[in-house]
């Protein structure tokens, strides 16, 4: 008979069971349909067409619509910064830290589908005790006795979803996952970008250097044959004075151009993860101009950029918490269930009349808690709104950056053009003082002032085409650099099965 009662259990619990999988089927959250970005109407960008009398500066390449891929810094054709762009992207440890907390993030998908299984307990216990004999009322044998009780309990508890609110959990942490892969890929252009300009800014700082150090030599000259002219009756000591002047000034801004050069090494350095203390970049002074690569039209680039991904999926993940809050306002139920042995004596413990079991649904509803509820959702539909809002207003300052970019690429290269006459006018003007000087026509000021349009003519060259270069990359940082959202992981790679091995604690 006491079979035929636990099958008859069974059968009721089998039959529940098919009808809570049927109604865990029922989702209550909305629907998530990813936000319409800003209408992109043009068909360039503004900036890359811009009219010019003359067809002089940086062009965008051709055809216009074809896109960076793949290592992005390669365009610049600089062997030296590709290989110091691969040691970045092994050693650079604000990238592990990012890729970590991806990792994180794919561990909290697994935390959430977790909740799909039953839990399993174990609880074997022993106890010993005495009861009162004073219980006249009671009818229980044990009244006044001294007793053991062995007990070796499995427990099983499962809450089935319903209302999706587990899904919803699960999709709201891969979601999630997707924002921190993303977050990684962004982190990764920028720290990629930043040692592109230090790179280039070294450049610069060399070729300075350079001018500086062929300025000193000249006056160094300068004051020679002033000197000489002096020491022989034929010049004046005013002529001496301001050479050695002039030659100083020179000196000091020379030495003054170590320390902005140290300070972008040092920054390569912790890029690289290395000491910088052990790392130094040779001198080279260079010369560079931005190179004509394609940069795409303005219905791309929302496709390009990691922070626009990343924002997007944060909307997903947003849209999904909305669903756990709906969930809420559900009754949750539990089945339980339980089965073990228990006996007075260990020996018997293990014996069929010790078995004991238990098997029952159970259900809770919160009746009144002050609109706890009402007001969780209310904040998950705010901060949805929040995030539509972020996501509209990145999209934005993407296009607000490339533009920016392109025309500083594009103005800075016009500006060489007229930097590099107006040093050559420089040159000529110097050569001809320094004639007019030699035969005595002007005096040594005018020649100090000419060395210095000189000197100030080549600087300003010399920054510009700095900033021609940083502009550059910063163009294609804002472009998205070799990224498109194809390369973004699905919720289900995101999560994929991992091993121990992948979060292996690192020393």
């Amino acid at each position: 008979m006491p079979d035929l009662n636990l099958r008859s259990t069974l059968s009721v619990a089998v039959g529940a069971l098919c009808l809570l999988a049927l109604l865990s089927g029922c989702r209550v959250g909305p629907p998530y349909h990813a936000p319409a970005p800003p209408a992109v109407t043009a068909p360039n960008y503004k900036e890359s067409t811009v009219n010019f009398h003359d067809a002089d500066g940086w062009k965008v390449a051709s055809p216009q619509d074809a896109m960076l891929r793949g290592n992005w810094w390669e365009v610049f054709n600089e062997p030296e910064l590709n290989a110091l762009e691969d040691q970045l992207n092994i050693n650079n440890q604000n990238l592990k830290q990012y890729f970590q907390n991806y990792m994180s993030a794919r561990a909290v998908i697994a935390e959430a589908r977790s909740q799909y299984w039953p839990t399993l307990t174990a609880n074997p216990t022993w106890n010993r005790a005495k009861t009162s004999a004073n219980q006249s009322v009671s009818s229980n044998a044990t009244t006044g006795r001294t007793y053991g009780l062995w007990n070796a309990p499995l427990d099983a508890s499962w809450t089935p979803d319903f209302w999706q609110r587990i899904r919803e959990q699960v999709r709201a942490a891969q979601y999630t996952a997707q924002v921190s892969a993303a977050d990684l890929e962004g982190e990764k252009l920028t720290e990629q970008a930043s040692l592109a300009e230090y790179y280039f800014e070294i450049r610069g700082q060399d070729m300075l250097q350079q001018i500086l150090d062929k300025t000193v030599a000249a006056d160094q000259r300068s004051l020679n044959y002033t000197q000489a002219q002096y020491d022989t009756g034929v010049g004046d000591y005013i002529s001496v004075a301001e050479a050695k002047t002039t030659l100083e000034s020179a000196q000091a801004a020379a030495e003054d151009v170590g320390l902005l050069r140290a300070q972008y090494e040092h920054a390569i350095a912790v890029l690289l993860g290395r000491i910088p203390s052990d790392f130094s970049i040779p001198v080279k002074p260079m010369v560079y101009a931005a190179p004509a690569f394609p940069i795409g039209v303005p219905s791309q680039l929302i496709e390009r950029r990691p922070d626009i991904a990343a924002a997007e999926r944060t909307l997903a993940a947003a849209n999904a918490t909305i669903g756990i809050g709906y969930g809420a306002f559900f009754p949750q139920v539990t089945i339980s269930a339980g089965a073990g042995f228990q006996s007075a004596l260990f020996k018997h413990l293990f014996d069929w009349p010790s078995r004991v079991w238990s098997l029952g649904p159970s259900a809770s509803q919160v009746l009144f808690n002050g609109f706890l509820y009402r007001a969780q959702l209310h904040q998950y539909v705010a901060i949805y709104n929040a995030d539509l809002a972020s996501y509209r207003e990145t999209t934005l300052t993407a296009f607000q950056q490339v533009e920016d970019a392109l025309a500083a690429t594009r103005i800075y290269s016009r500006q060489i053009l007229r930097q590099q006459l107006a040093v050559k006018d420089a040159q000529d003007y110097l050569n001809l003082e320094m004639v007019r000087y030699d035969t005595g026509v002007d005096p040594y000021v005018d020649v100090v002032i000419a060395e210095n349009t000189l000197l100030s003519s080549q600087e300003l060259l010399n920054a510009v085409q700095v900033n021609e270069m940083v502009s550059a990359v910063q163009l294609v940082e804002s472009l998205g650099g070799g990224w498109d959202r194809t390369q973004l992981p699905t919720p289900k790679q995101t999560g994929a099965k991992t091993t121990n091995a992948d979060y292996k604690l690192q020393q």
